[in-house]
C-alpha cells in the first residue's frame, strides 16, 4: 500500500496565500501535500492523482467549489474521497448546498488549525479504513476468477453472469445496491469451489454419488469464504442459494419458492442460460432460442421461476441484449446428452 507518509492531501484555492499556509500545516502533520489552483485544475488532480482527502475552497473563478465536490462524487473513481469544503459562507442555505454536492465536512476560512488537524485525521482514517475493504473486496473478487480459470471452458463464465444478470435486474427495475450485489455476485457465486479438488471439478465423466455430494458443498463454502467481508452481506445469499430450486430439490438447503433469495433466482436462470449457449467438452454450444427453450421446461420442472425465465426471454434478441457484447453460437449441432452437472 502507499501509506508512506500519513496520507495525501490535495489542496484546492486561488488564493496562493491560503494555499501555502495549508500546505505548511498539512506537511508538518505528516502528510504529502498536492495543491490545484482552480477548480478544473483540482478535478484533474483527484482523478490521477487519488488523494485521501481534499480541502476544497468554495469561491473560485470558473468552477466553483460545489461544483468541484458534486462531480468528485458523481464519479465512481473518486467518489469515496472525503471532501471539505472551506468557505467564508455561513448561511444555512450555503451549508445545504455543500450537503447536497456531497460534502464531508465544513470549515469556516480562516479555519482554526487544532479544528482542521482533527478534521483531518478522523477523514484520513475513514478513507484509510475504505481503502482497506475496497483492497479486501477486489482480492476476492480476483479469487472469483481465479476459481474460472481451473476450467480453460468457463473462460469469460463471471463477466457474461454479470451482463446478463445486470440486463435482467434492470428489465426488473431492481435498485442500484441490488444491482451491485448482482454484479458480485456473479463474480462470487462459485468461489466455494476453491474448497473442490480438481479430480472432481474438472473431471470428464459423470460425477459419482459422493463426487456430486461434495460438489453440492461448494455454496457453503463459498457463503464462509464471503461471511469475512460485511460488504459482501448483500452477496452471500446470491453466493449460497443460485443452485436451490423452487420445488426445493436444489441445494444446499432444499429451499422452496418464495424462501429462495430474488437475487439467488436471478443468477440462477442466467448461469443455467450461460451454460447452455458456451461450448463445454462434454456438450454444444445452443442457439439463443434453444436456450430459452430448455429454461422454459426447466420452470416447468419447477427448477427454475416462470416468471423470471419470461423476463430473461424476453430481452434476447433485443437491442438491450446484444449490446451486451455477447455473440451465441447460431445453428449449433444437437445438443448431447451432458456427463455432469456440476455447472448447473
Amino acid at each position: 500500500m502507499r501509506y508512506a507518509t500519513a496520507g495525501r492531501i490535495l489542496i484546492v484555492d486561488d488564493e496562493p496565500h491560503n494555499v501555502e499556509v495549508l500546505k505548511r500545516v498539512m506537511t508538518r502533520l505528516g502528510y504529502e501535500v498536492l495543491t490545484a489552483s482552480n477548480g478544473e485544475a483540482g478535478l484533474q488532480s483527484a482523478v490521477h492523482d487519488h488523494p485521501d482527502l481534499v480541502l476544497l475552497d468554495v469561491n473560485m473563478p470558473g468552477i466553483n467549489g460545489f461544483e468541484v465536490c458534486r462531480r468528485l462524487k458523481a464519479d465512481p473513481a473518486t467518489r469515496l474521497t472525503p471532501i471539505v469544503l472551506i468557505t467564508t459562507l455561513h448561511g444555512s442555505e450555503d451549508r445545504v448546498r455543500g450537503i447536497d454536492a456531497g460534502a464531508d465536512d465544513f470549515l469556516s476560512k480562516p479555519p482554526v488549525l487544532a479544528e482542521l488537524e482533527a478534521r483531518v485525521r478522523s477523514l484520513t482514517r475513514l478513507k484509510r479504513y475504505t481503502d482497506e475493504l475496497d483492497s479486501a473486496e477486489s482480492v476476492i473478487l480476483s479469487l472469483g476468477l481465479t476459481i474460472e480459470a481451473r476450467d480453460p471452458y468457463t473462460r469469460g463464465h463471471c463477466q457474461r453472469l454479470a451482463a446478463y444478470a445486470a440486463a435482467l435486474g434492470k428489465r426488473l427495475s431492481l435498485a442500484d445496491d441490488q444491482l451491485v450485489a448482482l454484479n458480485r455476485g456473479a463474480f462470487l457465486h462459485d468461489v466455494g469451489k476453491i474448497g473442490i479438488p480438481d479430480a472432481v471439478l474438472l473431471k470428464a465423466g459423470r460425477l459419482t454419488a459422493s463426487e456430486y455430494a461434495l460438489m453440492q458443498q461448494h455454496p457453503v463454502i463459498g457463503d464462509s469464504l464471503c461471511g469475512e467481508l460485511r460488504l459482501l452481506d448483500d452477496v452471500r445469499p446470491i453466493v449460497r442459494h443460485h443452485h436451490e430450486h423452487p420445488d426445493g430439490s436444489g441445494y444446499p438447503d432444499q429451499l422452496k419458492g418464495e424462501e429462495i433469495p430474488l437475487l439467488a433466482r436471478i443468477l440462477s436462470v442466467v448461469d443455467v442460460y450461460d451454460a447452455l449457449t458456451t461450448e463445454r467438452p462434454y456438450k454444444h454450444a445452443l442457439p439463443a432460442d434453444r436456450a430459452v427453450r430448455e429454461l422454459r421446461e426447466e420452470a416447468a420442472r419447477g427448477w427454475k421461476f416462470e416468471e423470471l425465465v419470461e423476463a430473461f426471454a424476453s430481452l434476447v434478441g433485443t437491442t438491450d441484449f446484444d449490446a451486451i457484447g455477447i455473440q451465441n453460437t447460431v445453428g449449433a449441432p444437437p445438443l448431447q446428452p451432458p456427463r455432469r452437472r456440476s455447472d448447473r
